[in-house]
């Protein structure tokens, strides 16, 4: 059974408390996640720069690691309309400029998380746009695996970053 934790006034991630009635810790027997009705990230690779990482701010959840833009869905989003919406949020991402290739989810059952992997189709520069970002950076595919990745990122990036090669095999489109 989950818990429902709201999100409080003073909490850095949202100051005047909760936005979205997404924006909750949900814990239970396999931890403790946020996002009420789950949370999707989007992983954009560029042909040329390579992945779009996040330095994630110190007060967030395993601060200070790389990970992807991303965050609670809200209530009725789906997994792929919340990663863009995030990834705009937090990092000026255009929506217009990659291509959806595929998704992933990681399910523990009363929350899940959905990595939606899109191809950059028209080149971007990504932009701090919100307080949960320390800088943004695109990372050689080579390289991702050599920094302090969020932990559940650094679990799944050899499956993701697999299936990825997988889908740009061909080179961009």
């Amino acid at each position: 059974m989950e818990n429902i934790v709201p999100a409080q006034p003073g909490d850095p991630r949202r100051p005047l408390g909760p936005r979205d009635p997404g924006d909750a810790w949900v814990e239970g027997e396999r931890g403790r996640f946020w996002g009420r009705f789950g949370s999707a990230g989007l992983l954009a690779h560029d042909w040329e720069k390579g992945v779009l990482l996040q330095h994630r701010a110190v007060w967030s959840d395993h601060g200070g690691t790389w990970g992807l833009p991303g965050g609670a869905l809200h209530q009725g989003e789906d997994a792929v309309t919340g990663a863009l919406r995030e990834a705009f949020e937090e990092a000026a991402v255009p929506e217009q400029n990659v291509k959806v290739l595929f998704t992933s989810v990681f399910d523990v059952g009363y929350w899940s998380y959905t990595t939606v992997a899109a191809r950059v189709t028209e080149p971007f520069d990504p932009e701090i746009a919100d307080p949960e970002s320390i800088e943004l950076k695109w990372i050689p595919f080579e390289d991702v695996e050599d920094l302090n990745l969020h932990p559940a990122f650094a679990a799944s990036w050899p499956a993701l970053s697999a299936k990825l090669l997988d889908h740009e095999r061909v080179g961009p489109s």
